[in-house]
C-alpha cells in the first residue's frame, strides 16, 4: 500500500502537524523497535466509513486509529462477552490436568497445590468456550475484572498497592503487592497475559500493521447502545490463518468496543470479544474494595513462588527452549521456531517434556507429515498451527500447514 500522501493545498505548517500525528500513531500501533517501519510509510488505505448505521462523520482508517491512539478512557464499567472457538478436541477435562501441571500444582486436595485464586492459572480459561466479564477501571491504580462462572465467580480487583484474586468456588484467595522497585520478585504482581476486553485484543492485532496489511474503514455500527466505526484489518499475504480483524471503535471516546477475528477458512469467528453494556462514568471506590471473607484460605504472592517444584521440569524445559526462539517470515506470515531438545519428536516422560502424561494422546490429534527436514506432526486449529519435527524442532503460526513445512524445509 502506498502512503497517504497529504492535500496539496496543506500549508507547511499544517504539513507538519499532519506528519506529526502519523508519527504518534505509528509509535502507538506499530512500535519501530519491533515492526522496523517508519511512519511515513505506515500505508493505511484512505477508505471511508460511507455507509452503515448510525450515520456519522466520514473518517480515514489512518484517523481511526489515531483515534484509538488518543484515547484517554481512564474511567469506565461494563459486561463485556467473549467467545473463542479454536476448533481444538474435546479433551474431556485433560486440559484442567494440563494447566495444572504447567502452573506447579500437584492436583486436588495436594498441600503443595497452587492457589485456586491465582491469576496466573486462572484467566487461562478465557481461550476457549464462552464467558462473561463484569469489568471496571479507575485510572491505573484501580481496575477490576470478575468472570461470571456456574453459580460461582472469580474477580480479579487491582486497588493501590495491593492485587487481589477471590475464587468464590473454592473461597481461596490470592494476594500480592506491587512495587516500585524494578528488581521486584518474579511473581510479585501477576501479569495479566490472557487479554480479557476489546482493547486488550485490539492493542495487539494492531501491532502487526505494517505493509503486508490492508486497513481500512467498513462502516459503522452500534454496539452496547454506542456509535462506533468499524476498523477492518487483512493480510494482503498468501497463507495467513486470519482472514479479517475488525474493531468497532467508539465514535466519541475511540475506545474499543468489539473485536472480532474470523479464520481464511470461513465459518464462525475464532475470537468476539464485545461490551454488551458499558459506561464511561466514575466507578463508585467501593468497587474496587476486597476483605478476605471469614474462612478463606489466603495465599500471599511470595509463598505462591515457593511452591514445591513437583510438576515443574516441563516447564523449565519449555522455557529453556524459548530462549532460543527465532521468528522467520514477515508479517503475518511470521513463523516461531525454537528448538526443545527433544530428540524424538513429541515430549515424552523420558524426557522430561510429557506434562500429565498428555503426549501420546496429543499425537493423536496431529497430522503426520513428511519434506526435506525429515518427518513430524503438526497440530492444527482454526489459526494457529503447529509443527514439531521428529528431531525436536517447533514451528508455529497463524499460517497453514503447507506454510509450516515449507518453513521447516527451508531451515535445513
Amino acid at each position: 500500500m502506498a502512503p497517504i500522501d497529504s492535500d496539496d493545498n496543506t500549508t507547511a505548517g499544517e504539513g507538519e502537524e499532519l506528519r506529526a500525528g502519523r508519527r504518534k500513531a505509528a509509535r502507538y500501533v506499530v512500535p519501530v523497535a519491533v515492526m522496523g517501519v517508519a511512519a511515513a510509510t505506515i500505508g493505511l488505505v484512505p477508505a471511508l466509513a460511507d455507509s452503515g448505521d448510525p450515520d456519522l462523520p466520514k473518517v480515514t482508517a489512518e484517523q481511526l486509529i489515531e483515534k484509538i491512539a488518543k484515547s484517554d478512557a481512564e474511567q469506565l464499567s461494563g459486561t463485556v462477552r467473549i467467545n473463542t472457538d479454536l476448533g481444538l478436541p474435546d479433551l474431556g477435562g485433560l486440559e484442567s490436568g494440563l494447566m495444572s501441571g504447567m502452573s506447579g500444582g500437584s492436583g486436588a486436595g495436594g498441600d503443595d497445590e497452587g492457589s485456586a485464586a491465582d491469576p496466573s492459572a486462572k484467566l487461562t480459561a478465557l481461550v476457549s468456550g464462552s464467558h462473561t466479564l463484569r469489568v471496571a477501571a479507575d485510572g491505573p491504580d484501580r481496575q477490576k475484572l470478575s468472570l461470571l462462572e456456574n453459580a460461582a465467580e472469580y474477580s480479579l480487583i487491582h486497588n493501590g498497592d495491593d492485587v487481589w484474586g477471590y475464587d468464590s468456588k473454592s473461597n481461596e484467595v490470592y494476594h500480592s503487592t506491587t512495587s516500585g522497585s524494578t528488581e521486584r520478585p518474579e511473581r510479585d504482581v501477576p501479569e495479566k497475559d490472557v487479554p480479557a476486553t476489546p482493547k486488550d485484543f485490539a492493542d495487539q492485532a494492531l501491532k502487526a500493521v505494517d505493509d503486508t496489511t490492508s486497513v481500512t474503514v467498513g462502516g459503522t455500527a452500534q454496539v452496547a447502545g454506542r456509535d462506533a466505526y468499524r476498523l477492518v484489518v487483512e493480510p494482503k499475504q498468501d497463507g495467513s490463518t486470519v482472514g479479517s480483524i475488525t474493531v468497532a471503535v467508539d465514535a466519541e471516546t475511540g475506545t474499543p468496543l468489539k473485536f472480532t477475528l474470523t479464520p481464511a477458512s470461513g465459518g464462525a469467528a475464532v475470537v468476539d470479544v464485545g461490551f454488551t453494556k458499558v459506561s464511561f462514568a466514575k466507578p463508585d471506590a467501593s468497587t474496587f474494595d476486597f476483605t478476605p471473607p471469614e474462612g478463606a484460605k489466603v495465599t500471599e504472592g511470595d509463598e505462591s513462588a515457593k511452591a514445591p517444584e513437583h510438576g515443574r521440569g516441563a516447564e523449565r524445559g519449555i522455557a529453556e527452549g524459548l530462549d532460543g526462539l527465532k521468528v522467520i517470515g514477515e508479517g503475518w506470515n511470521s513463523i516461531a521456531t525454537f528448538d526443545t531438545g527433544a530428540r524424538s519428536g513429541l515430549p515424552t516422560a523420558a524426557t522430561g517434556g510429557d506434562i500429565g502424561g498428555l503426549g501420546g494422546f496429543l499425537g493423536s490429534f496431529g497430522d503426520q507429515v513428511k519434506g526435506d527436514f525429515g518427518s513430524g506432526t503438526v497440530f492444527k486449529t482454526r489459526l494457529v498451527n503447529a509443527l514439531i519435527t521428529d528431531d525436536g524442532k517447533v514451528y508455529a503460526g497463524a499460517v497453514t500447514k503447507d506454510a509450516l513445512v515449507k518453513a521447516a524445509d527451508a531451515a535445513q
